[in-house]
């Protein structure tokens, strides 16, 4: 996984080369901002922060997809060479908004500002993931079958961002610490402009327009031999969406909120037991570390299993570790299980990502992966919420976390079958 991503980055012929470099650009061009702005309440929250701020800074991370979701998702869709388009606009903004949140540190015009860098921040993320069957097209990636790189190339470009990320790190904390914020917040806006020429090396890509995705995946989903719409009920209630994709949306929002959940029980659980902050940091970078593995893991594991039984796995996963440690009870067990909750993710969300990238139709995937984004957001959201309300030991919050992730892999299981066994039931 790691040396296919790494050839991907530096063979700029093709265009998931170029989208490679697009997206270690933009991850770096992030972990600058997130440094240069640790001090702030959005962007560094502490576990000795009072609740009423943690609070407001859930509510912060949740607002920008409320105007990627339903403004900026359906331009993604709209003509040829949008996505190109929405990629320079998401670097070049950030390249303008850079040097104003510079100007700006010491004054409130700082937060609308770094606001609106969340905003095209998300909008790229977005893109990116309608973007990938696109240069799959056009690298020949999805001939003869081959659709099960969606999986694989989704991994390789996290993967790749998450890099770009701990390498930036370091110098970038070198130049906060000689000039502060603002000189970072300078040099961040040249890694976006350098972002936004490499967002216009992609190809445009020659789609069709699209102003009704549920008329697109009508059309994708052919009645059956009895004349029934199979996915019209589902459709109805989400008009971009296939049964796979819905029930897959479901447990990677599962897996989503046990994300955030487990980061703000060990927060105020480790603040509880009066722990050194340094348990806290080990476990955050052992969730990193964690996702680091799954992600080189995904490559090879998805030879052998579908992307469903990598989300369902995903779920057992932390469900069973979950329960291994609310009985074990140990601080190291928390930090380990940082670790799996990590590496599961990672297996999971390139897994729904390539769900969506098969089973919506490309006209209709920017408006899906905004919709899906918010969804799965939304749900973090209500799982850190949890435990900043109730007051959970450490090992309680580990056996709700296990009960949670067991629900989960039970109905994606019994969905999964109902789905399937519902052709054959029409049939007799």
């Amino acid at each position: 996984m790691a040396r296919h991503a790494r050839n991907d980055l530096f063979d700029q012929t093709t265009p998931i080369g170029r989208l490679s470099l697009v997206q270690v650009a933009m991850l770096a061009g992030d972990t600058l901002v997130t440094i240069s702005l640790a001090g702030s309440l959005f962007f560094s929250i502490s576990p000795t922060e009072a609740k009423s701020k943690v609070f407001y800074y859930l509510l912060f991370t949740l607002a920008p997809f409320a105007i990627v979701s339903p403004l900026l998702g359906p331009l993604i869709d709209r003509s040829r060479g949008a996505r190109r388009a929405m990629v320079m606009f998401s670097a070049t903004g950030r390249a303008a908004l850079c040097p104003l949140m510079a100007m700006n540190v010491h004054s409130l015009l700082l937060f609308p500002l770094a606001f609106l860098v969340l905003v095209l921040s998300k909008l790229y993320l977005v893109t990116r993931g309608a973007l990938v069957p696109e240069v799959a097209v056009m690298t020949g990636l999805d001939q003869s079958g081959e659709q099960t790189q969606y999986a694989t190339l989704n991994a390789r470009l996290t993967l790749l961002g998450t890099v770009a990320g701990f390498v930036v790190a370091v110098p970038g904390g070198l130049i906060w610490k000689l000039g502060g914020s603002s000189a970072l917040l300078w040099v961040d806006a040249f890694v976006f402009v350098g972002a936004a020429v490499a967002g216009f090396r992609l190809p445009s890509f020659t789609r069709p327009r699209v102003d009704r995705p549920e008329q697109v995946f009508a059309e994708a989903n052919p009645r059956d031999a009895h004349g029934d719409d199979r996915t019209s009920d589902l459709a109805r209630l989400q008009p971009v969406a296939h049964p796979e994709v819905l029930l897959g949306l479901t447990a990677m929002s599962i897996i989503r909120g046990l994300q955030g959940f487990q980061i703000f029980l060990l927060a105020f659980g480790l603040r509880r037991l009066k722990v050194g902050l340094y348990i806290y940091g080990l476990a955050l970078s052992a969730s990193g570390a964690g996702a680091i593995v799954g992600l080189v893991l995904l490559g090879r594991l998805r030879k052998h299993m579908s992307e469903q039984q990598l989300l369902l796995s995903s779920l057992w996963l932390i469900a069973v570790s979950s329960l291994g440690v609310a009985i074990w009870g140990t601080l190291v067990a928390q930090v380990l299980l940082a670790f799996v909750v990590g590496m599961a993710g990672a297996l999971a969300q390139p897994s729904f990502d390539a769900m969506t990238q098969r089973y919506i139709p490309q006209p209709a995937q920017g408006r899906a992966f905004a919709r899906f984004a918010t969804r799965q957001q939304l749900i973090w959201v209500l799982g850190s919420i949890i435990p900043v309300i109730v007051s959970f030991t450490l090992p309680q919050g580990d056996a709700v976390m296990a009960v949670l992730a067991g629900i989960g892999g039970l109905t994606y299981l019994t969905g999964r079958r109902a789905v399937r066994s519902r052709p054959a039931s029409r049939s007799h």
